[in-house]
């Protein structure tokens, strides 16, 4: 328990002092944002905001749970370690795309392929570690089986394994990065998501079945190879978002950029993968889902009929073309993730409940 607070405060601390210099460097050496001529008028006068403020959390949450460990005299994890690889690997591969935006002043960074090469290479390297360190219960970071509040039904084997956690890291990576469009708006909404996964990441500590008496009914206890570690990297994680959000937040004097969106989602989708919640992750982060979903409509339905559903995708902008305002919209949304978040814990606990 005490490693998750120590965690928590040391990564909203560091992003609360660290963001405004990370926010004056960028600034001294001009990596502003680059605005898109078809978007929303009134983001025009964002141009020029310090970007790749993903830089701020992604050391801070690695600096927490680094610290966290020495003060508390514990051991790192491989699933820890896991996630925050998956996370920096993702940030890396988003810096990259973020630098090149910059340098050359346009609104696309790396090259499709070679940013869908990176992502491959980092996803594929989390997914087959995962499924190695086995400890003395023969539990591996990851499982092969699909799992929603626990693990059910057969092994989909290794390859599978890995071809499904790959479409995870993607879909969540993405799903991120195309919230990040309004200021705050993504960073709150990880937020929530991070807190629901330290709360997960407790909970299965406590009803681990190492620690079960009675062993009679292994539904009834989660088989996790190391929830508390997760809770503590999801704390860290948490407690860094929450400190950028504060520098973030409208009107923002950093975004968060390409190199942020994707390390979060890479992140999510590592801790769903390794605490063995893969598919309640959708309900968890069912924002980014919906926000996802709406761009999927809107270019399915201009390549099939030639007509748009919403008047901008991702679905934030169609309700600024509306005539919400920035902060309406970003409030409601948050409101909508925080509900989602709400059913997807209540979910989790009557799952386990339903199994005493």
């Amino acid at each position: 328990m005490r490693q998750i607070l120590f965690a928590g405060a040391i990564g909203l601390f560091l992003t609360l002092i660290g963001t405004p210099l990370l926010i004056k460097l960028l600034a001294r050496k001009g990596y502003g944002q680059f605005i898109r001529d078809d978007g929303p008028r009134g983001h025009a006068g964002k141009k020029g905001t310090p970007t790749m403020g993903g830089i701020s959390f992604i050391l801070a949450t690695l600096i927490a749970y680094a610290l966290a460990k020495v003060i508390t005299g514990e051991d790192p994890t491989y699933s820890g370690v896991l996630v925050l690889f998956l996370m920096a690997g993702m940030g890396l591969v988003g810096f990259l795309d973020d630098y090149i935006k910059i340098v050359k002043q346009r609104s696309l960074g790396l090259r499709a392929k070679a940013k869908m090469a990176g992502q491959l290479i980092v996803g594929i390297a989390f997914a087959v570690l995962a499924l190695q360190f086995a400890d003395l219960r023969g539990l591996t970071p990851a499982s092969t089986k699909l799992s929603f509040i626990a693990d059910f039904g057969w092994s989909i084997g290794p390859v599978l394994f890995v071809v499904w956690a790959l479409f995870m890291i993607l879909a969540m990576s993405n799903g991120v990065n195309l919230t990040d469009g309004l200021d705050g708006l993504a960073t709150g909404a990880s937020v929530m998501v991070f807190g629901a996964y330290t709360f997960i990441g407790l909970w299965q500590f406590q009803e681990s079945c190492a620690n079960a008496m009675d062993l009679t009914n292994p539904n009834a206890c989660f088989e996790v190879r190391d929830p508390l570690d997760l809770a503590v990297v999801a704390s860290a994680l948490m407690g860094a978002c929450f400190g950028f959000l504060w520098w973030n937040t409208s009107p923002a004097k950093i975004f968060m950029g390409d190199t942020g969106s994707l390390a979060l989602g890479g992140a999510l989708a590592g801790l769903a993968i390794c605490s063995r919640t893969e598919l309640l992750l959708a309900l968890l982060g069912g924002l980014f889902v919906l926000i996802t979903m709406s761009v999927v409509i809107q270019v399915g339905s201009f390549k099939m009929t030639g007509k748009r559903v919403f008047r901008m995708a991702p679905l934030q902008h169609h309700f600024e073309l509306k005539g919400w305002s920035e902060v309406l919209v970003v409030v409601r949304f948050w409101i909508i993730q925080g509900m989602c978040v709400i059913v997807g814990l209540g979910l989790f606990y009557a799952g386990w409940a339903s199994e005493k």
